[in-house]
């Protein structure tokens, strides 16, 4: 996207050294690099790296002035021959650069790997934090990636047209159609704002300029409207009362102007009060209420290149003084291109998360709520096919309508920004998990899982395989549903919820218990729920740490069937004298069932009794000399507590 530079400022030096005779081109080049003309640039650094006169110096002008002006495959292939020169760079920023550059030839592996080494050469900066934190981004994208149509528009041109925004029955946007004096960044004429007439059918055109009063000969772009469509917020360059003025090292910095529509025509054009000669306010969107405006910047305070800012809009129209919105969600990167729908969702560009290249658009959900009421904020890469490996931004969408826009420089447009349409398609939800044994965490295969309406009618099931999962698609946003497994030998499980009213995919994976059914009195739990016996050091009666997690599983077994009482039967190995072992035993017993008790199990629900050791379960005897030729091992089965159901 090349209208985006413009908030950049580049002030780098230039040391070359190579060949006398290639010497003026090269004085030539810097002096084109230095005023911002990155094609003349490119072009006069590509003849002398061609002719094999290269050094790094060199290389990382010339893969700048391909990366600032997004011809990002050969920006890969230079900052590639740079890297290859000398891959210790004094500034990290080129293995960012050269990271984005390969995501935009989809070389993914690759840039990661860069990526990971811009990560440890600046470990505070939140990009890095950001890509380390989410190295399964690509995941992530999939799973929120979905499948619709986007549309070029009939309204776009081979130059740069972008940044929509929706007035009455016309899309607003910014192009360079104009014609006139040439922007030297793009060798492209400034831009200003168009209007387009929305037609029976849903699309749109008849394009015109939209106001002769706002639009100047340098540039415009990036309109919003306040609810009433009384006030418009506009983007310019520097320019106002046919004053062109520049920062102190000479930039031309954005301004965001506001004008107000009297007799139909907008006129009182006037500068936003937080403007400045030395940095650049840009992109406004007004949110649904008409109560705060954002926007991107670069002023004091910015994280980054540039920031999202809001302002409160007061009730007299009036604006309050700007708030940066925090490291949650600008980075050292560019975050630009707000926009806030009309419930609160606030969308925004940005290439310091992790994205597929470029600016990807992500979304925070709820946004002016969350941010409200302080609570934490959640951030999604909205996925393809919104986002691509090139510059995606300016979302714009209403909801009402269902229509939708955005701008990218994506492969196979008309220009070099064009702007893309879409139908926001139905709220459809993902149901899906994976069905285990309660106790175990086993698989179940062969588990049936139903799918309910919130009144108890099917509407589709499925019979798990070997990996015990299901997946049920296209549910409906915001409607309750309720989910039944079945298995044999396990209890029924439902679980009721409902969708929530983005598309997302919910995991529901349900555990299932033992059927009750199969529970009779004078059963071991060992039999019936698999619970194991536990077992106790020699000549002790204390709980062992194994045993305490044996016991947690008696626990949930009682407090599932509160009726349930148990017998706890305790016994010893047949060392030591058979009186003795009997005394042991009981304090065994005893041990075990306090432990119950002291863990919220009713003790009038458990009794124990020792038996010494008459109930050897080998044949680990010791009579007549009270000796045993059977290994610890062995002698260890008989030292346990056993749980018997006695009532249910």
């Amino acid at each position: 996207m090349k209208t985006k530079r413009i908030l950049s400022v580049l002030a780098l030096s230039f040391i070359v050294t190579i060949g006398y005779a290639q010497k003026g081109k090269v004085r030539q080049a810097k002096k084109e690099y230095d005023n911002l003309a990155y094609v003349k640039t490119s072009e006069i650094l590509l003849e002398v790296a061609n002719n094999g006169f290269k050094s790094v110096d060199l290389l990382q002008k010339l893969a700048n002035s391909f990366y600032f002006n997004n011809q990002m495959k050969e920006a890969a292939q230079w900052y590639g021959e740079l890297m290859a020169m000398n891959d210790d760079m004094e500034d990290p920023e080129y293995y960012f650069r050269y990271a984005q550059a390969l995501k935009s030839i989809e070389n993914y592996d690759e840039s990661d790997k860069w990526m990971k080494k811009f990560h440890e050469a600046n470990r505070s900066d939140l990009r890095g934090k950001a890509f380390a934190s989410t190295v399964d981004y690509l995941s992530k994208i999939d799973e929120a990636s979905r499948e619709f149509e986007v549309k070029n528009m009939d309204i776009n041109t081979d130059v740069s047209d972008f940044g929509t925004t929706q007035y009455q029955d016309q899309l607003v946007f910014a192009s360079a159609r104009g014609g006139g004096k040439k922007y030297q960044w793009n060798e492209q004429p400034f831009l200003d704002l168009f209007s387009a007439d929305k037609q029976e059918d849903g699309s749109y055109s008849n394009v015109t300029g939209f106001n002769a009063k706002v639009n100047s000969k340098f540039h415009e772009s990036t309109v919003s409207f306040t609810p009433d469509d009384q006030v418009m917020y506009f983007t310019r360059n520097n320019y106002y009362n046919k004053k062109y003025k520049n920062s102190e090292d000479g930039t031309n910095r954005l301004k965001i102007f506001k004008a107000t529509l009297e007799d139909d025509e907008w006129t009182n054009v006037e500068s936003v009060h937080f403007n400045s000669d030395e940095y650049s306010v840009a992109h406004p969107t007004v949110n649904f209420t008409g109560t705060k405006m954002y926007f991107a910047s670069d002023m004091k305070g910015t994280l980054g290149k540039s920031d999202i800012f809001e302002v409160d809009i007061n009730v007299d129209g009036t604006l309050g003084e700007p708030v940066n919105l925090g490291a949650s969600i600008n980075t050292e990167g560019h975050e630009t291109f707000p926009f806030v729908n009309s419930e609160g969702d606030l969308f925004f560009s940005s290439n310091g998360f992790a994205g597929l290249g470029g600016l990807d658009v992500f979304v925070i959900r709820e946004f002016e709520k969350l941010r409200e009421s302080n609570q934490q904020l959640i951030l999604e890469n909205i996925g393809r096919p919104i986002n691509s490996p090139m510059d995606d931004f300016g979302y714009y969408e209403n909801v009402a309508t269902k229509e939708a826009f955005f701008t990218s420089n994506r492969e196979g447009g008309k220009g070099d920004d064009d702007i893309y349409s879409f139908t926001i398609p139905d709220c459809e939800q993902i149901v899906e998990g994976v069905v285990k044994d309660v106790e175990t965490d086993e698989l179940i295969v062969g588990a049936k899982v139903t799918l309910l309406d919130a009144e108890g009618v099917a509407l589709n099931s499925q019979i798990v395989g070997t990996d015990a999962t299901y997946k049920f698609e296209k549910l409906e946003c915001e409607k309750e549903y309720l989910i039944r497994i079945e298995a044999e030998d396990y209890e029924t499980v439902e679980e009721r919820f409902t969708t929530p009213k983005k598309p997302q995919s919910l995991v529901i994976n349900p555990k299932l218990e033992k059927d009750v059914k199969g529970i009779t009195e004078g059963t071991d739990l060992a039999e019936t729920l698999g619970i194991p016996i536990i077992y106790f050091d020699f000549d002790k009666y204390d709980i062992r740490y194994d045993a305490e997690v044996e016991l947690q599983k008696v626990l949930a077994v009682m407090k599932q069937y509160p009726t349930m009482v148990v017998d706890i039967r305790s016994h010893t190995d047949c060392r030591a004298r058979a009186a003795y072992n009997l005394k042991l035993s009981d304090k065994r017993a005893k041990s075990t069932r306090q432990y119950l008790i002291n863990n919220g199990i009713e003790a009038g629900r458990l009794t124990a009794k020792g038996y010494g050791e008459s109930q050897l379960v080998n044949d680990c005897g010791c009579e007549p000399t009270n000796d045993s030729d059977c290994s610890e091992e062995e002698h260890q089965l008989n030292r346990r507590s056993e749980f018997i159901i006695v009532k249910m």
